[in-house]
């Protein structure tokens, strides 16, 4: 992948997508505190209702979600506005999820973490406390429509460590270390 150009624009607010399993999380913490950046975990906004059925074992509906992504959406214009540097997390499964928190914002870049399904499954597996479980994964790959080029996004494999993803996509955008 080529490295941005001296004209591009470094993006100001990331969205680190995935299924569950991919490292949203644990690379979007890690990435924020490399950069000196704001964090948000994106399961943050979702309704008290979306967590029930989560914990539950039933995959959440698109109508289950459109407050969600709306939620994310408004945060992430309330961060543009403030010209706040920010990572959210979000699994932006759908092109229409992602139609609604990314399209049109200037400033915006998806970072979408790809990952085999069986790695996936065995890192949920390990996981504790939290309320996605691993028998949720088939419906989220079930659900994965993959970022196309016309997105913009910067696709990262989620098989190196933690630090090397976090190396990766701040090479690949151009964007260096808080001092």
């Amino acid at each position: 992948m080529p490295l941005p150009s001296a004209n591009a624009s470094p993006p100001t607010v990331l969205v680190v997508m995935g299924v569950s399993g991919s490292g949203k999380t644990t690379i979007a913490t890690l990435l924020a505190k490399k950069l000196g950046w704001t964090y948000r975990d994106g399961d943050e906004f979702h309704p008290p209702a979306n967590v029930e059925k989560m914990q539950g074992g039933v995959p959440l509906t698109d109508e289950d979600r459109w407050p969600w992504l709306k939620a994310i959406a408004a945060f992430i214009d309330d961060e543009l506005k403030h010209r706040t540097k920010t990572i959210v997390t979000c699994s932006a499964l759908k092109r229409r999820y992602r139609d609604i928190i990314v399209d049109g914002r200037t400033g915006v870049r998806l970072v979408y973490l790809r990952g085999d399904k069986t790695l996936l499954e065995t890192r949920l597996k390990r996981r504790h406390g939290h309320f996605m479980p691993s028998s949720l994964l088939q419906s989220q790959f079930d659900a994965l429509e993959e970022p196309g080029s016309d997105e913009n996004p910067l696709t990262v494999s989620v098989e190196g460590t933690p630090d090397q993803i976090v190396d990766e996509i701040m090479e690949r955008l151009g964007l260096s270390p808080s001092k």
